[in-house]
């Protein structure tokens, strides 16, 4: 067992790399930029202001050219990307002649909602991809097409949510929703019905309280940066596959967490880094990664990781953060080293 620092820890998931780190907390966008000369000349049936590879005829950019409105897509195109303009709008009948769409990439911009004209999204029966990060959008986008199976909506100004926004969305999968202006009140019963919801990244917003609603087979649930103060007992009880839970950034005190509050079996990483804690919540012993550092922890109940310790009872705890508190390694007990005989590392300084 080795006191040191914590290495980074990284993981894949359906098809999106995510990078946990402290500063910068959250990776930079997907890159998916390409290199004209890599590919040739644009296609005859381009947009002539865009660029549709030879190697890839039915991909369409149109990244960085001061556009204000959409171009003419013509049909054949599922992929387009149209990053980095000044589009404030899309006309209803923007993508008449693209019904094929899966890829729809329009990260900074200037849309507003009351610029996204009808049904425009709803329209496209493919679409798998919708990517609004970085514009000026206040509410989330809607309706959508029961095909989607990400969404991004990153760093706009939204704070509301119409109830039946994700209504039959039966093949959504990741939501990134961080850094807006949400609200407990406005995301309670918004999720329900996400059957196939893995991924929630609700960070960086304006919530209290934990939302009510969420589907029960979410794997990955984000909530730094924040102002919660308190988790319900029983709030991640019916959550049958939880693995990745962040509560970093927050007001969490120990009276905030009752008992058995995060002693979720199924969870392998559990982040409630600088917070207000003084005490080690109880982990169920299958988690592998536990974050404290940076509270304000002066003891080390071995009972918050094992309720017994023998041959077969320990905890699977292989990296321990409690870096920045009131601990010294004279705190540690004696038993912890049979309880947590699987860490590989524990960080106290």
């Amino acid at each position: 067992m080795h006191l040191n620092t914590l290495p980074l820890f990284f993981f894949l998931i359906s098809g999106i790399f995510c990078q946990y780190d402290y500063d910068p907390y959250y990776p930079s966008e997907p890159d998916y930029g390409y290199a004209p000369s890599m590919y040739g000349p644009s296609t005859a049936v381009c947009a002539p202001e865009c660029n549709c590879p030879i190697t890839y005829p039915t991909a369409m950019y149109c990244d960085n050219l001061k556009l204000k409105s959409l171009p003419i897509v013509p049909s054949g195109i599922k992929y387009l990307y149209l990053r980095n303009n000044m589009i404030e709008g899309i006309e209803e009948n923007a993508f008449d002649n693209v019904t094929d769409l899966e890829w729809l990439i329009l990260d900074n911009n200037h849309l507003e909602n009351s610029k996204i004209k009808g049904r425009v999204f709803a329209k496209l029966k493919n679409l798998k991809k919708l990517h609004i990060n970085y514009n000026n959008l206040t509410e989330i986008v809607g309706p959508l097409p029961n095909t989607l199976d990400d969404l991004q909506l990153t760093h706009n100004k939204i704070s509301k949510a119409n109830p039946n926004t994700f209504e039959g969305l039966v093949n959504l999968t990741v939501i990134h929703l961080q850094h807006n202006a949400l609200s407990e009140d406005t995301l309670s019963g918004v999720f329900k019905g996400l059957n196939s919801l893995l991924y929630l990244d609700l960070s960086f917003n304006k919530l209290s309280k934990l939302p009510l609603g969420l589907p029960p087979n979410i794997l990955m649930l984000y909530f730094d940066n924040n102002q919660i103060t308190n988790i319900p007992a029983e709030y991640f009880k019916g959550f049958k596959a939880l693995q990745y839970l962040r509560l970093s950034h927050n007001k969490l005190t120990d009276s905030g967490i009752p008992g058995n509050a995060l002693n979720i079996s199924t969870l392998v990483e559990l982040d409630l880094s600088y917070n207000h804690l003084k005490s080690i919540p109880t982990v169920n012993e299958h988690l592998e990664n536990y974050y404290l550092q940076v509270n304000q922890i002066n003891q080390f109940p071995v009972s918050s990781f094992c309720k017994v310790v023998g041959v077969l009872a320990y905890s699977r705890v292989r990296h321990l953060r409690l870096d920045a508190n009131n601990l010294t390694r004279a705190d540690l007990p004696h038993e912890l080293y049979n309880c947590l005989r699987m860490a590989a590392e524990i960080s106290l300084e």
